[in-house]
């Protein structure tokens, strides 16, 4: 085929542009966090928060490393199997990958005062947890309906001058994704208002999706024991996030003026974030070992950098001659007179609250049981001098997003004081509404349209545990398994939102990870 047009689009992008760089679905990512730890504490559910006495708790409620008595230091190693199954029109696809992890690394100083002072204990601690993976591999496949992507690129195209494609990546009221359309001959320019079409409908769609990175969280701690009743902590987080995304996503409409086109984005989020958390664990009955525990979590004050980068390849039909062009699209992946391409950004996440009880029954049984709550509307994306960013990213988080609810319960039964058996359970609520969708606003230089809709998380542990004078070694299973509703694109016709009709992909995603942790206490 006669190549027509080949194009490479190298544009200045201005810090004061509008930094349309992430949307609520980027953000929920980085709130929603796994169960990771020590093996003793996922064995339990993450049920600990009012038991106390385990490195991980610093993370849910500070208080718990006051009820140390003696220093700890421990380390965890993890396997993980991800699965992912999409039920397409096409079929059932399916996605495993197996990776090795090292989860966490800990400890804790323990400081005797004296037996007959208010303040008994001085604990510090560090621990490092890998709290949150992003991995994850997806697939949509099938008919369109009466939909396509090249709609959306045209809504988004709307009211935009002709004459200001001609440097339309250095225009931050030109989204990225109309740009790249526009360029590639998939929308057209119709009639005389600055109004565009897609090409056509009733296409085959294919979208494959793969997600890398994690979350890493390192935590600095102080514990502290008063009469051996009340335990009171404080833990400073700081976050380290690194995630990344490639798409790529074809439309085929053969014997037609457009023959097909791909999309290829490549996306990446990295930055630091700094939190702190605090925690108190009360037992009112000298007599009692019943105790309940409280804790509230900072939002996470997130500086982060947004990159991203697509390609547009397409084939179509010249009515005037009769001919098939290719089009090569790129978007600006380098700027020469300053370095890579960026946008910063700021995100802060929402409070966190934690309320738990637990008690033991002499040295034979423990239990735990708490709840938590995070109201994901209150998400805020900030510019990069810290001030609220534009209105409609706070209208769509509201509308999109809504407040979760975790429930936490987990056991310990020891037959021998060296040999411990345990399990747990977690429940965690939808972080989104059913009828959220991945809102590009005009300006955005985002060009990955697909989203997805997870629905309630159940996450079911259990494992044993050895503890010898010293030397403990614990182990855990942990099955974490979610389902949600996959879109490739989403059209807009007045206030009606079409998710891309009857191409909703049913995704059940699941992880199975197994934990082992070895430590000593001194």
């Amino acid at each position: 085929m006669k190549n027509k047009f080949l194009m490479v689009a190298w544009g200045l992008i201005f810090l004061s542009a509008p930094v349309a760089a992430q949307t609520v679905y980027d953000a929920a990512k980085f709130v929603d966090k796994d169960l990771n730890g020590t093996a003793r504490f996922v064995s339990m559910g993450g049920a600990m928060s009012a038991l106390g006495g385990d490195i991980s708790t610093m993370n849910t409620n500070p208080g718990g490393i006051g009820i140390y008595r003696s220093s700890d230091l421990q380390t965890t190693f993890g396997l993980s199997a991800y699965n992912s199954k999409s039920k397409t029109l096409d079929g059932t696809y399916k996605k495993d990958d197996l990776r090795g992890d090292f989860d966490q690394i800990g400890f804790v100083y323990s400081s005797k005062i004296g037996n007959t002072t208010a303040l008994r204990y001085v604990n510090f601690g560090f621990n490092y947890r890998r709290a949150k993976s992003f991995y994850r591999k997806q697939r949509f496949s099938g008919g369109l309906g009466d939909f396509t992507q090249t709609l959306q690129m045209a809504q988004q195209a709307d009211g935009i001058k002709y004459d200001a494609w001609d440097n339309a990546f250095e225009n931050d009221e030109i989204g990225w994704l109309s740009a790249i359309g526009y360029y590639g001959a998939v929308i057209d320019p119709v009639g005389e208002n600055e109004e565009y079409i897609g090409m056509y409908d009733q296409g085959l769609g294919q979208l494959d999706v793969e997600e890398r990175g994690g979350l890493d969280e390192y935590s600095f701690n102080l514990g502290l024991n008063f009469n051996d009743r009340v335990y009171l902590g404080f833990t400073l987080g700081i976050n380290d996030m690194k995630y990344r995304k490639y798409t790529y996503y074809v439309e085929d409409y053969p014997g037609t003026q457009l023959e097909g086109y791909d999309l290829a984005s490549w996306n990446r989020i990295v930055g630091t974030g700094v939190n702190f958390k605090l925690g108190a664990i009360f037992r009112p009955f000298e007599d009692s070992p019943f105790r309940f525990g409280l804790a509230v979590h900072s939002p996470t004050f997130y500086d982060l950098e947004y990159k991203t980068s697509a390609r547009l390849t397409s084939t179509v039909l010249d009515a005037s001659d009769g001919n098939l062009y290719d089009y090569d699209v790129y978007t600006p992946e380098q700027i020469s007179s300053r370095g890579e391409m960026v946008r910063p950004f700021k995100l802060n996440t929402p409070w966190l609250f934690n309320v738990s009880v637990a008690s033991t029954v002499g040295s034979m049984f423990a239990f735990d049981a708490e709840y938590e709550y995070e109201d994901y509307s209150k998400l805020k994306f900030k510019d990069v001098d810290g001030y609220d960013e534009y209105m409609d990213f706070e209208n769509s988080t509201r509308s999109m997003l809504k407040a979760v609810s975790t429930f936490k319960v987990g056991a310990e039964f020891k037959p021998i004081p060296e040999f411990g058996i345990r399990a747990g359970y977690n429940y965690r609520t939808a972080i989104f509404n059913d009828n959220a969708y991945k809102d590009l606003p005009y300006y955005s230089i985002q060009t990955d349209t697909d989203y997805a809709n997870t629905g309630d998380r159940h996450t079911v542990t259990f494992g044993v545990g050895y503890r010898g004078s010293m030397f403990y070694a614990d182990l855990a299973y942990k099955f974490d398994t979610y389902n949600s509703n996959m879109y490739p694109f989403v059209v807009k016709q007045g206030n009606v939102i079409y998710p891309s009709a009857s191409s909703v992909t049913k995704v059940t995603n699941s992880r199975s990870q197994a934990l082992l942790t070895l430590g000593v206490r001194f």
